[in-house]
């Protein structure tokens, strides 16, 4: 009785022409069997598939009376804002004068926090940026992804880009090749000392010592460290702190009378005024 059923209900077989049978729905193929929503593939989701970011560069518009002297050619290089200590609160700025910089990650470390919900886990990255020609900088940043955290240490570091003296060894020919004189840097327990070297001795330190040296433009330099320098980040702002102090000796090549200058501020104060005011379409 089951067969007979079956067999009645089995559709019969075709005959002569096949039936007119629509086409299938071009939307429900592209869609992968129902997945996702807009007709856009697998993983479009909603309203149609995601953009990518393209990484174009927006042009910069500065926010700062620095940053607008800057754009407009008013500064010529970046010793005129170290001469009379203008404060940096552009990465663009550095950028400006020094395209050639490089940074050099010097080490990713994950802190944690302990709050009520349990441990919370960000990570910590150490950035340094130098152009190998006397200007070096040093920045820390903590983020949630490390890619956030490199970008803001990146930004950070920009902004405390110091210059670095050089100077020599014995007779002075040729150009520049070690630190000025004995220079020393501390943070926490590190204590690192810089101690000039004759032209050909190279870096004679610790890896992390090297990069922070080469990035400045130092090519010969004797080093000394005492303290837990295994800690990396109190090791590299130590290095940092003695590098920063090679303009702070006034040597005697430096006691030549100088005249004081007027700050860009008061130089180039009618273009800031000017600059400064909202621009108003007129009806």
């Amino acid at each position: 009785m089951a067969d007979q059923d079956f067999a009645a209900e089995a559709p019969a077989a075709p005959t002569g022409d096949a039936p007119n049978v629509p086409d299938a729905d071009p939307l429900r193929e592209k869609r992968g069997f129902g997945r996702g929503r807009g007709g856009g593939g697998r993983g479009a989701g909603r309203g149609g598939p995601r953009r990518r970011r393209e990484d174009e560069t927006t042009e910069w518009v500065p926010v700062t009376k620095l940053g607008r002297l800057v754009k407009a050619g008013k500064i010529e290089s970046l010793e005129h804002v170290y001469i009379h200590s203008l404060a940096l609160k552009e990465a663009e700025i550095v950028d400006h004068f020094l395209p050639e910089l490089e940074d050099e990650v010097m080490k990713i470390m994950p802190v944690q926090k302990q709050t009520t919900a349990g441990q919370r886990t960000r990570f910590k990255a150490f950035i340094a940026v130098g152009d190998k020609n006397g200007h070096i900088g040093l920045g820390v940043k903590t983020s949630a992804e490390v890619a956030n955290a490199i970008k803001g240490a990146i930004t950070l570091a920009k902004l405390t880009v110091v210059p670095v003296r050089r100077g020599y060894w014995g007779s002075k020919v040729g150009m520049p090749h070690t630190v000025c004189n004995k220079l020393q840097g501390k943070c926490g327990s590190v204590r690192v000392r810089l101690i000039p070297a004759p032209r050909g001795t190279g870096l004679v330190a610790a890896p992390a010592t090297k990069k922070m040296l080469f990035l400045a433009g130092i090519k010969d330099c004797y080093t000394s460290s005492r303290g837990h320098t295994r800690t990396m980040g109190n090791f590299i702002k130590a290095i940092f702190a003695a590098l920063k102090k090679s303009y702070s000796y006034l040597a005697p090549d430096l006691w030549e009378v100088n005249e004081f200058l007027n700050s860009p501020y008061a130089d180039h104060s009618d273009f800031l005024a000017r600059a400064g005011k909202p621009t108003v379409a007129k009806a």
